[in-house]
């Protein structure tokens, strides 16, 4: 079962040594492929330098800011070329603690998709404000309401792994999706897809280093467009 932990980055340079260590530390048999978008602050150059050095760390740069999903997607195609059998989605802030890799790596054995959920029983988010907190779980509520309650709690959350089965019944190339909603139309696609889906309780912590790529403006992007996501499933 060979594995691709795919990784966004846009300015990065202070987390992502971190990241790729630890990664490999739960597990030296993963891969990990690095997506950054012409980063200024030299996060391309640091991945490059450890790929040189590690046979299992790979990067791609692309020429401009193009944003997370189209980056999940490159990884995606990448990873399927490559023979790729599991694929999972992790940000690069290290709000995604590698430990939870070994869980999701077992559950997959069984399902086609394993969530990394904050909104189940046992997970839950930590420095987040007030304001950020509200804006999350309305997001996943929301969501969840306007395409009729599925199955899943944590429709928003970034810390997903797939099977390739599950990427070929969704076919990953009619993603239409942009930042937030992007993680929303995999999930649901997934589900209405009949992907076999269990989420795992984790506690996503707030970078402590670099800025956040989330802001108002993405979320309310998803908030109008989910509407048309809901349209062409009924």
């Amino acid at each position: 079962m060979k594995v691709l932990i795919i990784i966004p980055t846009y300015n990065e340079v202070e987390n992502i040594q971190i990241l790729i260590k630890s990664i490999l530390n739960v597990s030296k048999d993963l891969s990990i492929l690095v997506i950054d978008d012409n980063s200024p602050d030299n996060t391309y150059q640091t991945v490059k330098n450890i790929s040189e050095m590690t046979s299992n760390v790979y990067v791609i740069k692309r020429n401009s800011k193009q944003g997370l999903a189209s980056a999940y997607l490159c990884g995606f195609n990448w990873g399927i070329q490559k023979g790729y059998d599991i694929f999972c989605e992790m940000d690069a802030d290290l709000s995604h603690n590698p430990e939870y890799l070994k869980e999701m790596i077992e559950k997959i054995k069984t399902y086609d998709v394993v969530i990394g959920s904050r909104n189940v029983k046992g997970g839950k988010t930590k420095g987040w404000s007030l304001f950020r907190n509200v804006i999350s779980k309305f997001g996943s509520l929301y969501s969840r309401f306007i395409l009729g309650f599925p199955p899943i709690y944590d429709l928003t959350g970034g810390y997903n792994m797939w099977t390739i089965n599950a990427l070929n019944k969704i076919n990953i190339n009619s993603i239409n999706a942009k930042g937030y909603l992007f993680q929303i139309e995999m999930k649901y696609k997934a589900f209405k897809n009949g992907c076999k889906i269990i989420e795992i309780p984790i506690t996503f912590i707030d970078r402590k280093y670099g800025k956040s790529k989330m802001d108002l403006n993405i979320f309310m992007e998803a908030f109008i467009k989910i509407w048309k996501l809901r349209k062409n499933f009924n």
